[in-house]
């Protein structure tokens, strides 16, 4: 069986998602797609709306075949690093094809884009070194460094936030030396990082979250999302009275900085170059996260790695524990998968060179240890019973079998 992956994070998941998986599988003429998702905490240094298992549903009946889980380790990264991850467990998982949205939309732009940087490596990278010393952030670097090797012909714009991960992506194959194809779908209407409900039926998770936290009234994203997921966020909200979101953390992560010494702060991964002194002034002035945020922002780091090192200080993920880790995916979590998603496990399960898991209790592992301690702090946002029943659904919860459609 053919299978294309895809890279998401379904937060939560769109008619755009819908969009991109369906133009996948054309692309690729695959028959099966294969989603990595991130678990409860998420790229962008984020809590997920709704936990991994809602959101997982919500693809299945949206017509994805399987979905797994990107570790910890490597969904609460940079670009470069979560690429690898996510790249690396669709090749494990026996993807021929990973598609990815971007704003260029032209695979031939991002093959001649890697080989054009691959050729101005060293130029590239001192570039890198000199706009980080003028105390830009990473992202910026990058940018700013890519605009310097003055590139011209069909050459992909690396300025943008999704043609950036699709780079990250394509990179990350040839690093495992990989023979997946890779394919790209243009974006259709919404940016990225979009605040307002558009116009169209296609609209950014951004907007969709935005209007979910502010407003009480659902049908107001009724249009941008599939039926399944409008009645998986009402029967989460109507199980758990609440969506996610860094406000209701914030306690924890105030105290949690606040019991800290300069030098265990020191010891979090990701916290370098006095970040620390930040952290703890702040604490102690703001009186909520957004506060907090706009306190310790600087041109050297954006907002979504500042984000990211606050998930770690409430992980309490330490930067020695994130070195001690296996470069690789250690394991394939299995979340859910349909009928033909089953069949093509059953096909590939002896020739995978990881373990498959699909509970996670026997199997032990320290990659797998940080994702159960951080859907334990995921879990912190909620009272009684309610913690105890979405922990329940972390430990004890097999792969969703999906097999009927709203």
């Amino acid at each position: 069986m053919n299978s294309v992956g895809i890279v998401a994070e379904y937060n939560p998941f769109h008619n755009g998602h819908r969009f991109q998986f369906q133009s996948a599988k054309k692309l690729a003429q695959s028959d099966i797609a294969i989603a990595v998702m991130s678990g409860n905490f998420l790229q962008r240094g984020e809590p997920a709306l709704v936990n991994k298992w809602t959101r997982t549903k919500m693809a299945l009946q949206a017509g994805v075949d399987i979905v797994i889980e990107l570790p910890y380790a490597f969904a609460v990264q940079n670009a470069e690093i979560f690429a690898y991850g996510a790249v690396s467990l669709l090749n494990a998982i026996g993807c021929r094809n990973i598609c990815f949205g971007s704003e260029s939309g032209d695979i031939h732009q991002f093959y001649e884009t890697v080989q054009f940087i691959n050729d101005h490596k060293d130029e590239y990278d001192t570039y890198i070194r000199k706009f980080i010393k003028q105390g830009i952030s990473y992202p910026s670097a990058l940018s700013s460094a890519f605009k310097e090797l003055k590139p011209n012909g069909n050459i992909v714009d690396l300025t943008k936030p999704n043609n950036i991960l699709g780079y990250h992506y394509m990179t990350a194959g040839e690093i495992i030396n990989t023979s997946i194809s890779f394919h790209t779908v243009k974006r259709k209407s919404a940016e990225h990082h979009d605040e307002y409900l558009s116009g169209s039926s296609i609209t950014s998770a951004t907007s969709i979250r935005k209007s979910i936290h502010f407003h009480s009234d659902f049908n107001e994203i009724r249009e941008y999302v599939p039926n399944g997921t409008f009645i998986e966020l009402h029967n989460y909200h109507d199980m758990f009275g609440q969506f996610h979101s860094w406000e209701q953390y914030w306690s924890l992560l105030q105290y949690k900085i606040l019991s800290m010494t300069k030098e265990e702060l020191e010891e979090i991964y990701d916290v370098s170059e006095g970040l620390e002194n930040r952290l703890i002034k702040a604490s102690q002035s703001s009186s909520s996260f957004e506060e907090f945020m706009t306190f310790i922002k600087t041109k050297r780091y954006t907002w979504t790695r500042l984000q990211r090192t606050c998930i770690h200080i409430l992980t309490n993920t330490k930067k020695q524990t994130i070195q001690s880790l296996d470069k690789n995916p250690q394991y394939i979590r299995l979340l859910g998968m349909n009928e033909r998603g089953r069949e093509y496990v059953r096909t590939i399960k002896k020739e995978l060179q990881v373990p498959l898991i699909s509970k996670v209790s026997g199997f032990q592992n320290d990659m797998l240890e940080l994702d159960l301690k951080a859907s334990n702090i995921y879990a912190l946002a909620l009272s009684e019973p309610e913690r105890s029943i979405l922990l329940k659904q972390e430990f004890a919860q097999p792969p969703i079998l999906y097999e009927n459609k709203y």
